[in-house]
């Protein structure tokens, strides 16, 4: 259902979709570059956390590659008041599909499909795309968490919801979606940030321990619902291409700590592994590696 705009949102939507869109990128490509170099925090995060997941790259092409994110921030940001105006008719111009018998596949098995997205490329583009890709099938649903501010979370809960995706609220979610998943909807999360030391395991990401949530393993030990990737990736043209991977096999030997941490082990090496592929597209500038080891046993 798609949630209702507010007066607000309507007028951002329309004030911007009135900028053309190659103007719009340029403007917000310019805006991001500046707040490249005249905001230290966040370009000395995404250097570092470059710098230690690629030792062997010299600092110039890791400062290219942040300039990359910035300006990949930028194009998202600016593509997303054109969004509304995807239609079926013009979906191609914006992207093509790789791998739609992987989640035919998946939801084939009738429990459910859960669903590995990061915040990785145009990840504000899939949720507008993905149901037209899927025509007769069900919408996903998606669990976030609602932004601070009031306009910004309306105007992309609407954006989102716009073409049937169901959004779920993250915190204490665990009994709607095991209920969704036996009436064999899709359930979207993001599998991509640091969380606090109670909420998540330790697994390897980039060659370091990265405090990883472990909601999408408890979730498929849970219900048996197979497990897509899924990554919406800029190419050289402009254009995206929507790749779906093959299903993850999720280990259930029975031990259901070590289960745990392998499969939360498991999805993160295949965000990472998509990371390599297009490092620009990633969100380097979030403190991925903030929660330490040292926090858990010094309680």
């Amino acid at each position: 259902m798609t949630v209702e705009k507010t007066r607000t949102t309507s007028i951002i939507l329309f004030c911007f979709r009135c900028v053309p869109l190659p103007i719009r990128k340029l403007l917000f490509k310019s805006l991001l570059m500046l707040f490249y170099h005249a905001v230290a925090k966040h370009r000395l995060i995404a250097l570092h956390n470059l710098r230690c997941s690629f030792p062997e790259k010299e600092m110039e092409e890791l400062i290219t590659i942040a300039k990359g994110v910035y300006r990949n921030v930028a194009i998202t940001a600016a593509e997303f008041f054109s969004m509304p105006s995807i239609t079926r008719e013009n979906l191609h111009e914006w992207v093509e599909m790789e791998g739609l018998e992987h989640f035919e596949a998946g939801i084939a098995q009738g429990k459910g499909l859960l669903t590995i997205i990061a915040h990785f490329g145009n990840w504000e583009l899939m949720p507008v795309t993905v149901p037209m890709f899927l025509k007769f099938l069900k919408p996903p649903y998606i669990v976030y968490r609602p932004l601070d501010s009031p306009v910004l979370d309306n105007m992309v809960e609407h954006v989102r919801t716009m073409n049937g995706n169901e959004m779920i609220p993250k915190g204490g979610s665990g009994k709607r979606i095991m209920e969704l998943l036996k009436e064999n909807h899709a359930i979207a999360i993001l599998s991509d940030q640091n969380v606090a030391a109670r909420e998540g395991v330790f697994v390897d990401f980039f060659g370091r321990p990265a405090c990883t949530g472990a909601g999408l393993a408890v979730l498929a030990l849970r219900s048996g619902a197979p497990v897509l990737p899924m990554f919406m990736a800029r190419q050289k043209s402009g254009k995206y291409k929507l790749i779906l991977k093959p299903l993850v096999e999720v280990s259930r030997t029975g031990d259901y700590e070590r289960d745990l941490l392998e499969n939360t082990q498991r999805f993160t090496k295949i965000v990472e592994d998509v990371v390599r592929e297009y490092p620009d597209q990633w969100f380097w500038i979030h403190q991925r590696w903030k929660t330490k080891k040292c926090q858990i046993e010094k309680r």
